[in-house]
């Protein structure tokens, strides 16, 4: 796992160095259409819709043009969902960089862990479980789940609960695919229920 985080790092490293740099002020006005179910500055109000204030803004580009190839392709190619193919089909690469540079340079509210998760979910997401194959997440997300800009892995620290939980679903049950080298379904399909449940809960308080 360690061996593809570093090759994942490389290569996301060198394909992002030509990408046109986003102008935030510019993606502030784009992003107004967003702040429905984002929220105005991206701290998303509703618990199904994920938080993108404070996230890396490679991340965010790379989730809207898989929407926006998603929504080309009928769903079957990049990641697929009804409300979100829609809303990125119109926009150009330009408008995806300034979006993304807006939300970036945002504060993200932080959430709270209930305490009876904090011991397992600790040791789940610090350790793993070697019995099971589960791979420790902080080997891609950090110790305090900020992610990897270079190498493309997500900040999902003080994400919502909801949110984190349908997305370890989605991946477990390969409805959602476009995640690199297949390493978050290879996770998540050896998560049960209650894993997922502690790890979502333990995540939306990590910062």
């Amino acid at each position: 796992m360690k061996k593809l985080c570093l090759l994942a790092c490389l290569t996301f490293s060198l394909t992002t160095e030509a990408q046109t740099p986003g102008d935030a002020e510019a993606g502030k006005q784009k992003a107004t259409t967003c702040a429905a179910c984002h929220g105005p500055d991206g701290n998303s109000a509703i618990p199904m819709n994920p938080k993108l204030a404070g996230q890396h803004a490679n991340y965010l580009v790379k989730q809207l043009k898989e929407f926006k190839l998603a929504s080309q392709t009928g769903g079957e190619e990049g990641r697929n969902n009804a409300v979100m193919n829609g809303m990125a089909a119109p926009l150009s690469e330009q408008d995806m960089q300034d979006i993304a540079a807006y939300y970036s340079e945002q504060t993200l509210k932080e959430g709270t862990t209930p305490e009876d998760v904090i011991e397992p979910g600790e040791a789940l997401y610090r350790g793993g479980d070697l019995e099971r194959g589960i791979t420790a997440c902080m080997a891609c997300h950090g110790p305090r789940g900020n992610g990897m800009q270079l190498a493309g892995f997500p900040d999902i620290s003080g994400q919502h609960t909801d949110y984190l939980a349908a997305q370890l679903k989605a991946f477990r049950n390969g409805t959602r695919h476009n995640d690199m080298n297949g390493m978050m379904r290879d996770i998540a399909m050896k998560l049960s229920d209650k894993d997922i449940d502690i790890l979502s809960k333990y995540l939306a308080g990590l910062h």
